[in-house]
């Protein structure tokens, strides 16, 4: 595996560890795509920091079970904004 892809896991790790961003929040900040985020915390970092890896896992799992909530409360918020218009 390359040197900066593997950088590139660990830093996104870290900044999943730390902000609590979801795949397409990470994604948007590293300008990189959806697919890559999860290649490299899901599979990449597995192999290279097997730590990280148990705690950037647990939050994703976290969003995973909330993303109908979140789902929930941006169409509200769409409804909302279009009805005030």
């Amino acid at each position: 595996m390359k040197q900066d892809i593997r950088e590139r896991a660990i830093t996104i790790g870290k900044h999943i560890l730390n902000s609590e961003n979801t795949v397409r929040q990470t994604a948007f900040v590293f300008g990189v795509s959806k697919s890559t985020v999860h290649n490299d915390v899901s599979y990449r970092l597995k192999k290279i920091d097997k730590n990280l890896y148990e705690k950037v896992k647990k939050i994703l799992e976290k969003n995973f079970q909330e993303k109908h909530i979140r789902g929930g409360i941006s169409t509200k918020n769409k409804y909302l904004k279009n009805i005030k218009n």
